[in-house]
């Protein structure tokens, strides 16, 4: 009997877990670990953040759900990773044995790479329920005395969608206030132009976003390098394309929403030959780590250079259904390798995301999400609204059910009319 154990019940983890049950059958051990209690579907906290959501609707108990499916919940922290033994220790002193390691933990989040940034400064985040509660309050303080809002992405970020989302979620809410004639808006990003989306552009995704910041009235800084942050005061050095500095910019702002970069979690970053040096996990073709061969990584957590040198650093996104394909992946590999076989699995590094934008929305295909592609199109409209909505309620829903069909495939691949993707 082998035990494999998951780190991170995120919306790459727990399908990780639910599949690795499926997959392998009961004589085989399968642990999932993740530091709290709840899971918390990420894409709908820029809902949260205006009073769209409330925190019941996209949180739940993991516990009930997995151990139902015969799946051990352990909810601590991990602050040690001994791949060289096949041992964690947990908060607390409690050691796991594995035979298989998935790390599916997602980011650290770096707020102090830029001094004065993050919850416990001067910049709000919509990166967990928690942090998209505590803006939702600064957003209530922000409709009391309106001014101006700073939304974007800092230095070495690669997770753009969410603040293009919350600009247009902000510009919708405020408009059915009737408060957004008092609300002076700009997006600031380490992006080389509206619309790169750390893929160097999808379609005509510039042409797309220019025209509606246009038509919203939402000004923009592109190729900006965030410096620090006072209250109330965003400090930004402006490149041009070829890494010259060509302004420095003192920007004002009643209410800001910045997307931090992103780093391994510690216990992972300070394993020895597993990652980059941002602390993520390097993975072969199979999702497996080259150094220890019995440990594989999915998600935001792994290394994936930039699609291409910019200005100032930015990151190459990991989508939800890349991150899907992935997870796929990593269960049919060690599935195989437990039957004495080679895995050969590989993921399909494909792009398919739907962005909420208040009234509308956008969704975009990149096929492959590095290119050259052999698809890339971007198309705007209110379905994709209405399709964010329906999934969000699917895919809670099929994690609570404990699913092990491949979730994006089944829905927003068949929404878009694509079929299976190769």
């Amino acid at each position: 009997m082998a035990h494999i154990v998951v780190v991170g019940a995120g919306t790459g983890g727990m399908p990780c877990a639910y599949e690795l049950r499926a997959e392998l059958g009961r004589e085989h051990e399968v642990t999932m670990i993740n530091e709290r209690e709840y899971f918390q579907f990420v894409p709908s906290n820029p809902w949260l953040a205006v009073g769209w959501r409330e925190r019941s609707h996209i949180t739940f108990d993991i516990r009930p759900h997995l151990e139902r499916k015969g799946i051990n919940f352990i909810a601590k922290r991990v602050d040690k990773i001994d791949a060289k033994n096949n041992k964690l220790e947990l908060d607390g002193g409690e050691v796991i044995e594995y035979d298989y390691l998935v790390i599916a933990t997602g980011p650290r989040l770096a707020f102090e790479e830029v001094e004065g940034s993050g919850p416990q400064a001067h910049t709000h985040s919509i990166c967990t329920v928690d942090h998209a509660e505590k803006t939702y309050e600064a957003y209530k303080a922000l409709l009391e005395d309106p001014g101006q809002v700073v939304i974007g992405a800092m230095p070495f970020a690669s997770c753009f969608g969410p603040a293009y989302e919350f600009s247009f979620i902000v510009d919708s809410d405020l408009r059915k206030r009737k408060l957004r004639d008092k609300v002076p808006m700009t997006y600031v990003t380490s992006e080389p132009y509206v619309g790169h989306l750390g893929l160097g552009g999808v379609g005509d995704s510039k042409g797309f976003l220019e025209s509606d910041f246009r038509a919203h009235h939402i000004n923009w800084i592109t190729n900006a390098k965030v410096i620090k942050i006072e209250a109330g005061l965003m400090f930004i050095e402006q490149y041009d394309d070829s890494g010259h500095k060509i302004k420095e910019i003192e920007l004002p702002f009643k209410f800001s929403m910045m997307l931090p970069a992103f780093k391994g979690v510690d216990a992972v970053a300070n394993v020895e030959g597993l990652c980059n040096p941002r602390g993520f996990v390097f993975v072969d073709d199979h999702q497996r780590n080259p150094t220890y061969g019995n440990i594989y990584a999915a998600g935001v957590c792994i290394a994936i250079p930039p699609v291409e040198a910019t200005a100032v650093p930015t990151g190459a996104p990991k989508t939800g259904y890349m991150i899907e394909s992935m997870v796929t992946a990593i269960v049919h590999n060690i599935a195989d390798t437990l039957n004495g076989k080679e895995g050969t699995t590989l993921a399909t590094w494909n792009a398919i995301c739907l962005a909420d934008m208040g009234d509308t929305g956008a969704a975009f295909v990149a096929l492959p999400q590095i290119p050259p592609r052999n698809v890339a199109w971007f198309k705007k409209g209110k379905w994709v609204h209405m399709a964010k909505i329906a999934f969000e309620k699917y895919f809670i829903r099929k994690m609570k059910k404990g699913t092990s069909e491949p979730i994006y495939e089944k829905y927003i691949l068949k929404m878009l009319g694509i079929g299976k993707l190769k």
